[in-house]
């Protein structure tokens, strides 16, 4: 198996399922709550952990009871958090979540007030360890500077990136790495078309060079080789769906397990809209792998 190294947040969430998205200026009853770890990397992390790979993370905690939940998550994960930092000032990222338990659907309100991992605190990881590296696309002059160092020590060791949502100058990162993963909310906001083939096609012509995948929730996954074969893979949601939250992050850790282990595209495409739909019909992380 592969040694992988996340680089992104992670946060504590808190959870209120309801009965139906609530009216603006309106009160109602959460049927439950829960408060657990999140973060798009550490969420990937640990479903490639229960895929059988060595996982890292790199990130910021604060020395406080809720960094000391996420951290006690983690090691349940038997992800390897010694490359984090630990700051003293700050708060632990909050995301306050309406999960809606009539479709899964999730409304997010995230708050932060911690300062990233940066670029050097990237410079004292040894990179040697490590056969994979997955980063999301946030705080992008730092990654920047990350995605060139990486290239220039180590230029054989593939890495993914994560591009969830529009950011500032967030392009600049795409031709650093070798496969790109991108959320339905980053195509259409890019394209304004729902169309995930022609955003692709559309990507490729500036980085022809990287292997380009699309999550699109109901509709499964789409890929686009550097050949230029578009891949297409219906999703296999389940027979209800409980919760959505964390899909997207599962998927892209199914299209990473199946690349690291050798497996074409196409294959590893299939793999992750599955893993996606399971993850759907259960809540959390827990049990997501069978053995």
């Amino acid at each position: 198996m592969s040694s992988i190294l996340g680089i992104g947040i992670a946060t504590l969430d808190v959870i209120n399922i309801v009965d139906g998205y609530p009216d603006e200026d309106s009160k109602i009853h959460a049927i439950n709550q829960r408060i657990c770890r999140g973060g798009n990397a550490t969420n990937t992390l640990v479903v490639l952990s229960q895929l059988g790979h060595h996982c890292t993370w790199g990130g910021v905690l604060i020395d406080e009871p809720d960094g000391q939940k996420i951290l006690e998550d983690l090691t349940s994960y038997a992800i390897d958090t010694s490359l984090s930092r630990v700051d003293s000032q700050g708060k632990v990222p909050v995301s306050y979540i309406i999960l809606n338990q009539r479709n899964g659907s999730r409304t997010i309100i995230h708050h932060r007030d911690l300062s990233e991992f940066s670029f050097a605190d990237f410079q004292k990881i040894d990179l040697s360890c490590f056969n994979w590296l997955h980063f999301e696309g946030r705080n992008v002059i730092e990654t920047a500077r990350m995605l060139e160092y990486v290239k220039q020590l180590y230029p054989d060791l593939p890495i993914s990136l994560e591009i969830e949502k529009p950011r500032p100058l967030i392009k600049q990162l795409f031709t650093q790495v070798d496969v790109l993963l991108f959320s339905k909310t980053f195509a259409q906001s890019d394209t304004n078309i729902d169309n995930p083939a022609l955003f692709l096609q559309k990507m490729q012509q500036q980085i022809p060079d990287t292997r380009l995948v699309c999550a699109w929730g109901a509709k499964g996954g789409y890929a686009l080789e550097v050949d230029g074969t578009l891949l297409h893979n219906p999703a296999y949601p389940p027979s209800q769906i409980i919760d959505t939250l964390g899909a997207g992050d599962t998927f892209n850790a199914g299209i990473i397990d199946g690349l690291c282990r050798q497996q074409d595209l196409a294959t590893a495409l299939n793999h992750a809209c599955r893993l996606a739909g399971k993850k759907c019909g259960q809540v959390g992380f827990k049990g997501l792998v069978s053995k």
